[in-house]
């Protein structure tokens, strides 16, 4: 309960944590619908995350504009904000890869796969979300954290495999092919992203004992 204690339970403070958590559970969200949508080819799926990017992107102007209000202890803010603009950056790549999925037709060949990445990224926000519960109790962040890495690592790992696969799809235009290479380009940087996101939230922890 550390946090609690240094914010002595402010309405400001509650209110910036309380929006950062609906971020986060709506990113959870996008994450799996855009697994989903992958899964199925569901277009109206893919237009509904589009659409939560744009109310993931209010509540994240509410959080910014309540801390510059004053929430918070002066020395916490920059590197508060700096986690509330990465997870933002998330879903700023997560529109980009769903609207890439909305005119592409993803070949066979390789959607089982993209849709496992896609499952993985979804983990990875899960677990991002229950570290942050765990910083709100003063809960140690490492065993969390590292397993963030793991997954990180595994979708590297995919990558590669992916742009391997990918050689041997017959593709029809060169503006075809770039368009499957942001995809898979997209789709597995979220996790590089969300690792960002994850050892930030470690180093405000740190700042904070």
């Amino acid at each position: 309960m550390f946090l609690y204690r240094l914010i002595s339970q402010g309405k400001k403070e509650r209110i910036v944590l309380e929006n950062i958590r609906r971020h986060l559970g709506l990113l959870c969200t996008a994450c799996a619908h855009l697994k989903d949508a992958i899964e199925m080819h569901d277009k109206r799926l893919m237009r509904y995350v589009i659409g939560m990017e744009k109310e993931g992107d209010v509540i994240r102007r509410q959080i910014i504009a309540h801390i510059y209000e004053g929430a918070f202890l002066p020395y916490v803010r920059p590197n508060l904000c700096k986690f509330v603009e990465i997870v933002d950056d998330v879903f700023d790549l997560l529109e980009d890869v769903t609207s890439y999925s909305l005119d592409l037709n993803i070949p066979e060949r390789i959607r089982g796969e993209c849709v496992r990445v896609a499952h993985l990224n979804r983990r990875m926000i899960e677990m991002l979300l229950i570290t942050f519960d765990s910083f709100l109790k003063g809960e140690d962040l490492r065993e969390k954290t590292l397993a963030i890495r793991i997954y990180e690592k595994k979708i590297d790992e995919m990558k590669f495999g992916l742009f391997k696969d990918v050689r041997d799809v017959p593709l029809k235009t060169f503006w075809e092919g770039r368009m499957l290479f942001d995809f898979i380009n997209g789709l597995t940087g979220l996790s590089d992203m969300i690792e960002d996101a994850s050892d930030s939230l470690q180093i405000i922890f740190v700042s904070m004992r």
